[in-house]
């Protein structure tokens, strides 16, 4: 009798373990911008449905708290992040503890989302988008289509301004 109570849960534990097991890899290239007011980009990082709905943003980059240039608190500028923004940044309380970080400089930013972290999130097909805003330049999003839940797999897309190439892996 004691020995089906076992069974049963090292099976259930079997299934839903791939799925914990696999961690999120996003790679995102920030290119150097030549300009004589270079800004570093805000830059939001969100998973979304194939229909463009909004899952879970996963990292944001901006000027928390005052500015370097004494012009207010750098949250008054993620609206210009302004697909993020209007999927459901605006409903978010900033800083997003685990989520939020300063803006990167130029060159290869990595972003693991360990699977703990999206263990909520059902088996299908998914988006990663990366959106790039910066003062006194551009705004550029790319998406790059993944699958969750099954074996691992891998996408690759290129920004042409604002974002280099973005690469999205899921790893087991």
């Amino acid at each position: 009798m004691r020995t089906l109570p076992v069974v049963l849960a090292v099976a259930a534990g079997s299934v839903a373990a791939p799925a914990l097991a696999a961690d999120l890899t996003v790679t995102v290239e920030v290119p150097t911008v030549r300009t004589a007011a270079y800004h570093r980009p805000y830059v939001a990082i969100w998973i979304e449905q194939p229909d463009q709905t909004a899952v879970r943003t996963i990292a944001l980059w901006y000027e928390a708290g005052e500015t370097a240039r004494g012009d207010g608190d750098g949250a008054q500028y993620l609206k210009d992040i302004r697909t993020w923004w209007r999927k459901g940044g605006r409903a978010m309380t900033v800083p997003i503890s685990g989520v939020s970080g300063p803006t990167r400089a130029p060159g290869r930013q990595t972003v693991t989302v360990p699977g703990a972290r999206l263990a909520t999130l059902p088996a299908g097909q998914y988006n990663v988008v990366v959106e790039a805003a910066r003062e006194q330049g551009g705004r550029e999003l790319v998406r790059v289509p993944f699958t969750w839940g099954g074996a691992a797999s891998s996408g690759s897309a290129a920004g042409t301004s604002e974002l280099g190439a973005v690469r999205v892996a899921v790893t087991r």
